[in-house]
């Protein structure tokens, strides 16, 4: 049972937490935020400027910074969380803790993300972004959800 616990557990970790770490949220913002890779791969049609560029490789070179520091707090957590549930009994009290760690770091790392879209959007002018929005429509039917 412990076993099994600990695997659900850690699969759940393994999708909230690393797999998304270094990735921009979903579509959840319908097409009007647009992470880094994104905007480079359309950076001819954007014309992008030199200036634009630089600032856009700073702000993901900030993001993942920032991210690498809670990446650690949420392995520390899963580290406490697995060590606590070899305990017989498993104090629930203790892992729940260890896993707010863990939700706290991830929900810094989300916003860290969502802070670098916004910063990356007010480095476009409304031109490039009514580009990008326009090539998000026709990806996605032009789907309005």
């Amino acid at each position: 049972m412990k076993n099994r616990m600990g695997i659900l557990l850690m699969a759940w970790l393994l999708v909230a937490t690393g797999a998304h770490a270094a990735e921009a949220p979903g579509d959840v913002f319908k097409g009007k935020l647009f992470p880094p890779n994104v905007i480079l791969k359309h950076q001819e049609e954007l014309a992008l400027s030199k200036e634009q560029f630089t600032a856009i490789k700073a702000a993901v070179v900030d993001v993942q910074a920032n991210v690498a520091g809670h990446e650690w707090d949420i392995r520390e957590a899963y580290v406490n969380i697995m060590s606590e549930l070899d305990n017989s009994p498993v104090d629930e009290t203790r892992v729940l803790k260890f896993v707010n760690a863990a939700l706290l770091a991830e929900n810094e790392v989300k916003k860290e993300q969502v802070a670098m879209l916004i910063r990356l959007r007010n480095l476009l002018t409304d031109e490039q972004v009514a580009y990008l929005h326009s090539k998000h429509q026709a990806r996605q039917g032009g789907r309005n959800d």
